[in-house]
């Protein structure tokens, strides 16, 4: 199976305006992998994710963080068309997990990334943990009817008190590139 995205330890990326069927996800969001990535230390950052439709009925539509180190930080994802998927065939909706594929055998264990200023979303945590539930802070968004209950920092708000998450409206830095329009012809002989 193919990710058709990955932007991994980057700055200033637009991925905008595409129509694709994927395997597995659609949009990997890393930076690094293991100890490794955090040493080396690039975020993935000042990332635009808009108007995209995709079929991926197997995984995510967008994956933050499936091996990553680093730091992931501004990204925007927005105008997301998802077609044909659904919770049958959709192992999980979010998942966030330390527990993946790792460089080599000699990986240092307790090397996580921290996850924290997490906004606009939905977090629930599954039933019963396997292995050591992740620690986060400075988390805020809604919830309404979410089971199992989510953590404590997210208050349930009630279906009639569910209003729309506005992105912030100043731009990133990445909206301010104009591209410019490059030819090229070949003759063929």
């Amino acid at each position: 199976m193919l990710i058709q995205f990955i932007a991994d330890s980057c700055t200033n990326v637009r991925i905008e305006d595409s129509y694709r069927v994927s395997g597995d996800d659609y949009i990997a969001v890393k930076s690094g992998w293991d100890e490794y990535g955090i040493s080396f230390g690039m975020p993935t950052k000042q990332l635009v994710i808009r108007r995209l439709t995709c079929i991926s009925p197997y995984s995510a539509t967008t994956a933050l963080g499936s091996k990553m180190s680093s730091r992931i930080q501004n990204v925007r994802a927005e105008d997301i068309y998802v077609k044909r998927s659904s919770l049958h065939t959709i192992k999980w909706v979010l998942w966030m997990s330390g527990n993946y594929k790792h460089a080599d055998n000699h990986y240092d264990s307790n090397a996580l990334p921290v996850i924290q200023g997490i906004t606009n979303v939905t977090i629930g945590m599954a039933a019963k943990a396997k292995k050591v539930p992740w620690t986060y802070t400075d988390v805020e968004g809604i919830t309404s009817g979410v089971s199992p209950w989510p953590c404590d920092l997210l208050p349930d708000q009630g279906q009639k008190k569910i209003t729309a998450c506005d992105f912030p409206a100043e731009p990133l830095s990445i909206d301010r590139v104009v591209l410019k329009t490059c030819t090229y012809r070949v003759n063929h002989m």
